[in-house]
């Protein structure tokens, strides 16, 4: 009896110290469990069968291989936008300005796509950097004013987002003369399609789904951007900059420089999703392209706790969500709007993660835990 009552303790000794021990990669993953509980929940309210719309939007994500093959491109830009937004929070510094950037290295990916003529194996990389160097000139501006004025990023990005996407509209919308516009095009909504030779390469599946270069890239960039922060003197001194500027300061390290280098490279970044999206999906930029997306980057780095490696798979979350909407709307009957409050609640529960541990019993955030989330927010 007593051995056996010995043998309980020891198990629940281990299974404490397990759960104490992946408490950081639990939380993440119950917030999402726990958020999907409280939308059927809601589901439910109205009426409708949540097992048939949760059934739906597992179909219609992950499914078949069509719709493995969607949720993989729809998540492309997420993933990189993400490291984006990570690698920034990582220094110290609260990215909101995906959006704007996404939409600077578009459309320097589309002035190279649309205006020069060579081979494909100079044309492609031609507009990837172009996409490159266009989101991050854009974002050194808020880092440039954050580092020499003390402006705070969050607002000087959001203004830039505003800028980025109206300038977009009037590059695609004049007409006197036409800039980036298609006279062809009868509404006046996208630029002119980049030629063939800058499409990035790919395999069909389906009618109109292509599993093209940028996916791989995208993978590539999340393994450079992790040896980047944790395998690179530069990435060092971000990651010190961005836990505690004083200390950073004191030990020798440029911080004003840091901050204008971590804006530009995670502007790169951006930029490298926007051009993907141009030359790899739709072949042409339209303003209303990329809506919402650089804000959505901001939840998925959350979810993977800027985790490189973990924004693989947050980003695949995020696609699967939207994609799967589609299919659940349709079985259920629901509106699709259904996934943006599961979204928001995935969110919430990362975000005010002590609710999930406190559910699950898990042991309380430990100090520090938050401090490369939160520490844009002081400036």
């Amino acid at each position: 009896m007593a051995q056996a009552a010995t043998e309980t303790g020891v198990r629940q000794s281990a299974l404490r110290l397990l759960w104490d021990r992946w408490s950081g990669v639990l939380v993440p993953i119950l917030a999402v469990f726990t958020a999907l509980v409280v939308g059927a929940f809601i589901i439910g309210i109205t009426g409708a069968d949540w097992q048939a719309a949760y059934i739906g939007l597992w179909e219609g994500a992950f499914g078949s291989p069509r719709a493995l093959a969607d949720t993989v491109v729809r998540s492309t830009p997420f993933i990189i936008c993400g490291l984006c937004v990570a690698l920034a929070f990582k220094a110290g510094l609260f990215n909101i300005g995906a959006e704007g950037q996404l939409y600077a290295g578009a459309v320097a990916s589309v002035v190279i796509g649309t205006t020069l003529q060579m081979p494909a194996m100079f044309h492609i990389p031609a507009a990837l950097i172009a996409g490159a160097l266009g989101g991050a000139a854009w974002a050194a501006i808020a880092g440039f004013l954050k580092a020499r004025t003390g402006a705070h990023e969050v607002i000087n990005t959001i203004m830039l987002n505003y800028i980025a996407l109206r300038m977009t509209d009037w590059l695609i919308r004049s007409k006197t003369p036409y800039i980036l516009g298609d006279p062809a095009d009868t509404t006046g909504a996208r630029s002119r399609l980049v030629a063939e030779t800058a499409r990035l390469p790919g395999i069909q599946v389906g009618s109109s789904t292509i599993l093209h270069l940028g996916i791989p890239l995208a993978l590539i960039l999340v393994f450079v951007v992790a040896w980047f922060l944790y395998r690179t003197t530069l990435g060092f001194e971000m990651r010190t900059a961005g836990t505690n500027p004083h200390a950073a300061r004191y030990a020798g390290i440029n911080v004003p420089r840091t901050i204008v280098l971590a804006m530009a490279i995670a502007g790169g970044l951006a930029g490298i999703a926007g051009a993907i999206e141009v030359i790899g999906v739709r072949g042409a930029l339209s303003a209303d392209f990329f809506s919402g997306l650089g804000f959505d980057a901001i939840a998925v780095a959350l979810l993977a706790r800027a985790n490189p490696v973990g924004i693989i798979f947050s980003g695949l979350l995020w696609g699967g969500l939207l994609t799967g909407a589609r299919l659940m709307q349709v079985r259920a009957s629901l509106s699709i709007d259904v996934i943006k409050i599961v979204q928001a609640l995935i969110i919430m529960f990362v975000a005010a993660d002590q609710i999930v541990r406190f559910i699950y019993r898990l042991p309380k955030r430990k100090p520090g835990e938050e401090t490369q989330l939160s520490k844009g927010w002081g400036g």
